[in-house]
């Protein structure tokens, strides 16, 4: 039975200035990603299996239509593969952050918990994915949690091979060992603060039909 450790947060010698570089060493091999794909699918998750990076970001500007809202968190994997960029800057969709970068959280709180918890397209990646399929999202504040969880109209996320896992006691070993100390050194070089791990969410299947694709991209991307 998975033990799954009490939230935690990180003590302050745990971090460093800057976000730490993680080996992909463990990058997972072609047929493992296959394998996972598969599972997903018998799952009700849409998935598909690209080369690269740069695969990925096509797969991704060809599901979301021009004009689409479209909400994504401080994803590295979306960083990385140029996509917030192109979401925000391009002016082609009505990209949430942007609106919420201009409204005020004390008088327009609800207001932005609305639009964060349920956009038409949620853009995102997740912390493990086990090899049997299951997706695996950590939070602090759990703003993505809702949206993953059904609150998006549609929900397209993108993993890296290095995130898959064999069971989901390695899954949460990997929240411990890899993200969390990441994202931890990320918010204290640019906020000066701390994260910890308060919520988490495990994604093994979809029932509403056509809602969920998961891009599994056979290259590393992302932390």
């Amino acid at each position: 039975m998975t033990t799954i450790a009490a939230p935690a947060t990180i003590a302050p010698e745990a971090s460093a200035a800057t976000p730490p570089a993680f080996p992909n060493a463990s990058t997972a091999g072609a047929d493992v990603l296959d394998r996972v794909a598969e599972a997903m699918r018998s799952h009700g998750i849409e998935a598909i299996v690209v080369d690269t990076g740069a695969d990925a970001r096509d797969a991704v500007l060809s599901m979301v239509p021009e004009g689409a809202e479209v909400h994504s968190g401080k994803s590295k994997t979306i960083e990385e593969l140029g996509l917030f960029d192109i979401f925000m800057e391009s002016g082609r969709y009505d990209y949430i952050r942007q609106r919420l970068f201009k409204m005020d959280r004390k008088t327009q709180g609800r207001e932005m918990r609305k639009l964060g918890a349920a956009p038409d397209y949620e853009l995102g990646s997740v912390a493990a994915v086990t090899e049997d399929g299951a997706l695996v999202v950590a939070s602090a504040s759990g703003n993505n949690i809702a949206a993953y969880g059904g609150g998006a109209g549609k929900l397209i996320l993108v993993v890296g091979s290095q995130k898959v896992v064999p069971t989901l006691e390695d899954a949460i070993a990997r929240l411990h060992e890899t993200s969390i100390p990441y994202e931890d050194a990320r918010l204290m070089a640019q906020m000066g603060v701390h994260t910890q791990l308060a919520k988490m969410l495990v994604i093994y299947g979809e029932m509403v039909p056509n809602r969920m694709t998961a891009i599994l991209v056979r290259e590393p991307v992302g932390v």
